[in-house]
């Protein structure tokens, strides 16, 4: 039996979040601030949370899959 490596046959999925983190980001921004650099930091940061919660919860589930 072939096993799928980590991500292996959905990374190309993963590809379609990255346009939806930026566009979540960039709205968020906006409607914060009013300064396109203040905009932009702002999307920057939302965007690095939002890139980290996704990780953290890729992390649990990764180590629960392995204890089961």
């Amino acid at each position: 039996m072939i096993h799928a490596t980590l991500f292996g046959e959905s990374s190309f999925f993963l590809w379609h979040a990255v346009p939806i983190v930026i566009a979540i980001s960039l709205v968020y921004g906006a409607t914060r601030h009013e300064l396109m650099g203040h905009i932009l930091y702002s999307a920057y940061r939302t965007a690095l949370w939002i890139l980290g919660f996704v990780a953290v919860i890729a992390v649990i589930l990764i180590v629960i899959s392995w204890m089961v």
